[in-house]
């Protein structure tokens, strides 16, 4: 099931800008290993999910990953072929945005050459350009 809140004060938002720096969460909180994004974006709770997928296999499921982000921004989508006007779209999906320097993944007690494989296989499947964080 791919990550989305349970309830929200508002159905849909505004998306708003994209900010370019993240100096709150840079640093690793949980584990000794992370993945950290190094350009700014936006990314659809599908594709985070395809990540941990990713990550979990490579992992063999030893030690413990935390997810750092959490899609929260409601995404709407009008059909196709619809004109303009009448309303805005219902909700497609989930996003969050990242900004560059935001740490997506955590990992502890998994030996270093085997989180660096995994996390470079999940940071393949995400929109941003991503590097392991030690």
């Amino acid at each position: 099931m791919f990550l989305q809140p349970k309830k929200t004060k508002y159905k849909k938002v505004q998306k708003g800008k994209l900010s370019k720096f993240n100096f709150r969460s840079n640093k690793l909180n949980f584990g000794n290993i992370g993945l950290k994004a190094t350009k700014s974006g936006t990314i659809s709770s599908r594709q985070i999910e395809a990540a941990r997928q990713a990550i979990v296999r490579k992992l063999d499921r030893k030690g413990k990953l935390w997810i750092r982000v959490f899609p929260a921004t409601p995404i709407t989508a009008k059909p196709t072929e619809v004109r303009m006007g009448k309303g805005k779209g219902a909700v497609s999906h989930w996003s969050v945005k990242i900004s560059s320097g935001t740490v997506l993944f955590e990992a502890y007690g998994i030996p270093q050459n085997v989180a660096i494989s995994a996390f470079k296989t999940g940071g393949a499947k995400l929109p941003v350009k991503t590097v392991v964080l030690f």
